[in-house]
């Protein structure tokens, strides 16, 4: 019996110490206790808010679709316009368009990104396949509750905070100490409501919004010429070889001409130089006469 009564007792102790052990960790700084003689501060309110996490039904997905779209060289500009014309038709927003024409032996080329809502989606996707050849359509899906229902929840429990803090300010029994820590604190507050509340109108232009990226390119047309094409087209880059190699010479002897001040005098000493040493190797020495 004894030995049961004191495992019940220290059972007991411990849920206490742990009671007490939460009590600390959601307990608000003693300085927002005490303002405007209140048992509970706004930090405390705010500690103790929990996440009000939004139904599970309810999802936020952020849909986007890539098209690539094949037409004529002569039909490019006109395709591309009547896009970026067609997206101020419905619901649409061009978020970036671009176009290229040809340079060299690169092919025109042009793009358009925007963001369309699920409802005109069908008839963007309509429009663009009456322009032209779709090669590649790629959806894709990403799930981002988690990160809505997060950013809903630091919104709300800050704006509940805010609203404490500013009664406090109105209270009469507050210090000049207290006045100052909660107007440091309210500044803080409302920087990181500002902070989430533009987060979430980025949260919700992904996801009530569709993004669709639209690249438009032309098809390189097949050579049939067989062995003259070839030949024709070596010609025809044989100018621009010769014209490149001309360049480079050039740019070498303009290079040089600067180093010759010093080459052609240093290359004349040292060929005197060696002209007189060869002299003097070349000299016989005088023999001596014979003894009698």
């Amino acid at each position: 019996m004894n030995r049961k009564f004191g495992a019940f007792v220290l059972a007991g102790l411990g849920l206490a110490a742990t009671g007490c052990e939460r009590a600390k960790r959601v307990s608000p700084p003693p300085a927002m206790m005490q303002a405007s003689g209140l048992s509970g501060s706004p930090r405390a309110s705010y500690a103790m808010l929990t996440p009000a996490y939004a139904d599970s039904s309810q999802r936020f997905v952020a849909e986007s679709h890539k098209l690539e779209m094949i037409t004529a060289e002569s039909e490019l500009q006109k395709s591309w316009e009547s896009v970026v014309a067609f997206c101020g038709t419905i619901r649409c927003e061009v978020i970036s368009s671009t176009i290229t024409t040809r340079t060299g032996d690169s092919m025109p080329s042009g793009s358009v990104a925007m963001r369309v809502v699920p409802e005109d989606l069908k008839r963007l996707l309509e429009h663009v396949q009456t322009l032209g050849k779709i090669a590649q359509h790629t959806t894709e899906r990403e799930d981002k509750t988690a990160v809505v229902v997060d950013t809903e929840a630091k919104i709300k429990n800050l704006t509940s905070f805010r609203d404490n803090l500013r009664a406090m300010l109105g209270k009469p029994s507050a210090t000049i100490k207290d006045l100052v820590e909660i107007q440091q604190q309210l500044t803080e507050t409302q920087s990181e409501l500002d902070s989430e509340n533009a987060q979430r109108k980025i949260l919700a232009n992904e996801t009530e919004k569709i993004a669709v990226e639209i690249s438009l390119r032309v098809e390189r047309p097949k050579d049939n010429a067989g062995g003259f094409a070839l030949i024709w087209n070596a010609l025809r880059e044989s100018g621009s070889v010769l014209g490149d190699s001309t360049a480079s010479l050039i740019y070498t002897i303009v290079a040089i001409i600067p180093w010759l001040i010093l080459i052609l005098p240093g290359g004349w000493v040292l060929l005197r130089l060696w002209r007189k040493l060869r002299r003097r190797r070349n000299v016989t020495p005088p023999v001596a006469p014979a003894p009698s």
